[in-house]
């Protein structure tokens, strides 16, 4: 008698980790941002983040340095992946290569290189703490930006830019009506994946600015390190519930475009 696995099945080890790495421990953190350290059930941990100015200001602080971070990067991010995506050299994605190699060095190690080298030049985290942080950041995360996007330029409709040329349209208008509404899926798919780790980021912040910048995932850690289970599961709450809106937001923004991207002309 021949075993048949079914489709279904095949879910089981997805469900079980589901269950196990994700859902259990959100469990967790729930439980432990609404009780005190007896177990009972309380709001202080709520109360205690809305009213503490240091830690509102850790929460603003992190926001400015994600939404600067996002920018800078696309900023950088974007041509590049452009000129790439565009390019007729057929060997173009050995660059993109090269842009996503550092990512498989241990990120730890590459945060301490990246430490020692802007010391070399003058620029010591304890002396420019934002400016080694910001260039940290944008080094750590410029290829989550260049990949999606290169992923997403080599499907651009040539003959749409084509068109747009011949309509009459300058550089500027062929960019601004056709390259960048086609481009925009790699946009917000590269935003995310910049914007929601600079705010759980603390190895960057802390290594870079020598403890002079705490981002809000550096106020986690810290909660955690010193047995703050409820204030710190508290924050981690604040910090799902910003990367579920962002993602709802942007999600939404995507399936509009898609739908009204065909209308654009």
């Amino acid at each position: 008698m021949r075993f048949r696995l079914q489709r279904k099945q095949l879910c089981i080890p997805y469900v079980l980790f589901l269950i196990l790495f994700v859902i259990i421990p959100i469990l967790f953190i729930v439980y432990y941002a609404f009780t005190d350290s007896n177990g009972y059930f309380t709001f202080d941990s709520l109360i205690s983040f809305f009213t503490s100015t240091n830690k509102l200001n850790v929460l603003i602080q992190s926001l400015l340095f994600s939404v600067i971070n996002t920018i800078v990067c696309l900023v950088i991010g974007y041509p590049i992946a452009y000129l790439l995506a565009s390019s007729k050299w057929k060997a173009s994605y050995v660059i993109v290569m090269l842009f996503v190699m550092p990512m498989w060095i241990n990120f730890v190690l590459r945060t301490a290189a990246t430490r020692d080298v802007l010391t070399w030049i003058g620029i010591a985290g304890g002396n420019h703490p934002y400016i080694a942080t910001f260039i940290g950041l944008a080094y750590n995360y410029i290829p989550f930006v260049i990949l999606p996007l290169y992923s997403t330029m080599l499907k651009l409709d040539k003959t749409q830019i084509e068109a747009a040329t011949d309509l009459g349209c300058n550089r500027l208008q062929v960019f601004t009506k056709s390259i960048f509404p086609q481009s925009i899926p790699g946009v917000i798919s590269a935003a995310q994946m910049v914007f929601m780790p600079t705010m759980s980021s603390y190895v960057i912040p802390e290594t870079l600015s020598e403890g002079k910048i705490v981002l809000f995932g550096n106020s986690i850690y810290i909660g955690f390190s010193n047995n703050q289970w409820n204030s710190a599961s508290f924050m981690a709450i604040i910090m799902l519930l910003i990367v579920g809106i962002t993602m709802l937001v942007t999600r939404n923004y995507t399936e509009k475009d898609a739908k009204g991207g065909s209308s654009r002309w």
